[in-house]
């Protein structure tokens, strides 16, 4: 028996496939861009951002994190032929909560035993500007970043719904 998301999701996705229309739209994003942005529920990209279906590859992660995305990021290039990439952290981020020994610790402590590796990284950070601008210079430092790629960082308010260039 399906949980009651589950239900509520193909429920909702009836009503969105009667609705479908893009299913015909090439692989390639119209915008050539690709958008990295934080898996928080309070912030919906295609309507922040006005991305429409077929325009842009946007992943998701905790914390909105470059070096999380960076397998998609160079497919999305590499084999997909995007040539820009823009990272948007957000305000009031769960990742900026916590440090990584604190994170280790509470899955340990969830899980009665080591289960994450020592070395682990869950990526947290304590100014989503700082992250920005660390984590947007170290993607552009990358040889494997297809050559000439254009990379934005930005920070979205998750209060006011604005969003403000930080590189």
């Amino acid at each position: 028996m399906p949980t009651k998301n589950v239900q509520r999701l193909l429920k909702d996705n009836e009503k969105y496939a009667a609705q479908l229309t893009g299913g015909d739209l090439p692989v390639l994003p119209s915008r050539l861009c690709c958008l990295v942005t934080c898996h928080d529920a309070r912030i919906d990209p295609t309507k922040a951002f006005g991305i429409g279906i077929g325009q842009c590859h946007v992943i998701r992660n905790a914390g909105g994190s470059i070096k999380d995305a960076l397998r998609s990021i160079l497919i999305s290039q590499h084999m997909l032929g995007t040539r820009e990439v823009i990272l948007v952290k957000h305000t009031d981020c769960g990742t900026a909560s916590f440090t990584n020994e604190e994170a280790h610790e509470t899955v340990n402590d969830n899980q009665g035993e080591v289960t994450v590796p020592p070395d682990f990284d869950f990526m947290p950070f304590v100014d989503p500007e700082t992250s920005v601008r660390e984590e947007v210079a170290w993607l552009k430092s990358l040889k494997a970043l297809y050559k000439g790629t254009v990379v934005s960082g930005l920070v979205y308010d998750v209060e006011t719904g604005k969003v403000k260039q930080v590189v």
